[in-house]
């Protein structure tokens, strides 16, 4: 992102909008992805967060400077990791793999939610949009919003420990390829922090992104449509 503010094609607002974006995704969208895992666990039966206080949506329980600085210059970010004792769960590794799961499915939903107020305020103001600059700056916002909240949920499906993807894959591994990818995490972040920041994976995301994207404004879209039609 920086890449773009500095090479000039991104405009005052279009940077005002990325990070009204980006902040909002900080201190709302990264607190709902993390008490989405917490939640999920909880209902399965693991109190392990809820007595760590991380069971709620308050961002301060949640935020990781590190993580929030990635997300406004880097696009993806984290926040700190809620603790979930897989031990507490009849199933664990299916139990791990639900938990993980819910924090991918909190940034698409988020994503889609966001998508359908636009487009909603797109059938009501049709002109709004297109014809000044704070309309411009407004839907540039929603781009952004969805856009980012898609591509966390694309990197955190990466099935490489820490994300949420290795957890999901560990529920069709068996103990020892479970142990021995947990054993060298430090390895896989470190190498993962190194693609990040040098680009690598850039390209792979980016059309895993668009996709998803694509699809979820289409189905943000016909719900609102049929609506509008109907008025």
């Amino acid at each position: 992102m920086l890449q773009q503010i500095f090479s000039g094609s991104f405009n005052f607002y279009d940077v005002v909008a990325y990070l009204v974006a980006v902040l909002l995704i900080i201190f709302l969208i990264l607190p709902f992805h993390e008490w989405a895992h917490a939640f999920v666990a909880y209902l399965l039966g693991d109190k392990e967060a809820k007595s760590r206080g991380r069971l709620t949506l308050n961002p301060i329980s949640h935020i990781d400077m590190v993580g929030a600085l990635a997300m406004i210059f880097v696009g993806f970010g984290w926040a700190k990791p809620v603790p979930i004792n897989p031990n507490n769960f009849k199933k664990p590794k299916l139990g791990m793999a639900l938990c993980a799961l819910a924090g991918p499915v909190a940034n698409l939903l988020a994503a889609y939610v966001g998508l359908v107020i636009y487009y909603i305020l797109a059938f009501a103001f049709p002109s709004f949009f297109y014809l000044n600059d704070i309309g411009l700056m407004i839907r540039s916002f929603f781009v952004f919003y969805a856009s980012c909240n898609v591509s966390l949920a694309v990197f955190n499906f990466i099935p490489i420990p820490p994300l949420d993807g290795s957890k999901i894959l560990f529920a069709f591994l068996p103990y020892k390829a479970i142990a021995f990818m947990t054993k060298y995490e430090t390895i896989f972040s470190l190498a993962l922090i190194f693609l990040i920041f040098t680009g690598g994976l850039s390209t792979v995301l980016g059309f895993a992104t668009n996709g998803i994207l694509n699809f979820l404004s289409d189905m943000a879209l016909s719900p609102v449509r049929f609506f509008a039609e109907l008025f």
